[in-house]
């Protein structure tokens, strides 16, 4: 099946030749209307230009700033992962510690300081040498997804 934009088209019509002579259609001012700047060959004025008068775009009022909702990576670090009683530390498990605001958000885990008890990490994302620290300890690393906040009914 051939795609849209593999499509091979022919031209049906050629281009209007413009400015050749009265019999041609499309003589004297060639569809530019009379004298003006965009009857000129360089003619013509930027988008947005309204002759001088301030343009529309800057009459209007504007929002200040960017909201972004791209939900947004906390970092936790190895030497706070011994406040975890628990043997798998997890979003649920940072969060009833404290470690972050909310057990839905993106958790990373970066090196700083020691850790040396054997735990079961499962976070979303975690440093080379986090990874490695963890195993160092004997415990394992494992990638998960973000746990999905839950559908409320309003």
């Amino acid at each position: 099946m051939t795609k849209y934009h593999e499509l091979k088209t022919k031209r049906l019509k050629s281009a209007k030749r413009v400015g050749r002579g009265i019999s041609a259609g499309g003589g004297k001012t060639a569809g530019r209307g009379t004298k003006g700047q965009g009857a000129r060959k360089s003619g013509g004025v930027r988008p947005g230009f309204e002759g001088g008068q301030m343009p529309i775009y800057m009459r209007l009022p504007h929002l200040r700033g960017f909201t972004s909702h791209r939900p947004k990576t906390e970092t936790v670090y190895t030497s706070q992962l011994p406040l975890v009683k628990k043997p798998t530390i997890d979003n649920q498990a940072l969060f009833d510690v404290g470690l972050v605001e909310s057990p839905y958000t993106k958790v990373k885990l970066v090196v700083k300081g020691d850790f040396s008890s054997k735990k079961e990490v499962k976070l979303q994302s975690a440093s080379q040498a986090a990874i490695a620290a963890v195993k160092k300890a004997g415990g394992s690393f494992t990638k998960i997804e973000r746990q999905a906040r839950p559908k409320t009914k309003a």
